[in-house]
């Protein structure tokens, strides 16, 4: 059983109203920071306070939302990772971890290539320039930073994300909203979503279908193991 690593707040809140309909032996699941940086640190000081490297075969699936950087993938669409390009590097996900999810969900996942960014990409300009530039469906923040940590110990990682806004419209700017530590302020964040009420109203809704389409599926997944 993986344990499930899930960025904190509303992402983290749906995993765990989907596994909480899950009988029988549930995974871990752990609320992790936004952004690469922040999460390279928590992994580290987590790591030294665990005894997770001493399981037989150490498996992570990180799982949340995401932003697509083509128009085949809309708002509600399940993704499950490929690989992760960032700055140039790829990293690939476990192939036997990822064919084996991809296994127990394939009609509703597409497998895709993905993109990881330092910053919120907000602009429907960037969006596609990316899409195009890069070969990559979608985007995060915290991809690449957690296969490029957990693949120096060998531990298999697989990534199963939902689409929560498309590469046709521009979404607020919320960069400034998130702290160096990987926290959400929460008056930069209304700010943020004030100043743009139209692209907050559609970031709004996107995440809420996103969210209610990743309960779903972590119970889909897990009720499926019991």
């Amino acid at each position: 059983m993986p344990i499930i690593l899930v960025p904190q707040g509303a992402e983290y809140k749906a995993v765990c109203r989907g596994l909480s309909r899950v009988t029988g032996f549930k995974p871990t699941v752990m609320p992790i920071p936004i952004g690469g940086k922040a999460l390279n640190q928590y992994l580290q000081q987590w790591l030294e306070n665990e005894n997770f490297l001493n399981d037989q075969q150490p498996q992570v699936l990180i799982m949340g939302i995401c932003g697509s950087l083509t128009k085949h993938y809309g708002v509600g669409d399940i993704v499950l990772y490929q690989d992760c390009v960032y700055q140039g590097k790829l990293r690939e996900c476990d192939r036997s971890f990822t064919a084996k999810l991809y296994s127990q969900v394939q009609q509703k996942v597409s497998l895709v290539k993905s993109l990881t960014s330092d910053r919120v990409i907000w602009s429907a300009a960037e969006k596609q320039h990316l899409g195009e530039t890069s070969g990559a469906d979608v985007v995060d923040m915290e991809g690449f930073a957690a296969l490029e940590f957990f693949h120096q110990f060998g531990v298999a990682v697989a990534m199963l994300r939902v689409v929560s806004d498309d590469c046709q419209h521009d979404i607020p700017d919320l960069s400034s909203a998130i702290n160096p530590d990987g926290s959400l302020q929460l008056i930069p964040l209304a700010l943020g979503l004030l100043q743009q009420p139209i692209a907050a109203t559609r970031l709004i809704r996107g995440s809420l279908k996103g969210l209610k389409v990743l309960e779903k599926i972590t119970n889909l997944l897990f009720f499926n193991q019991n």
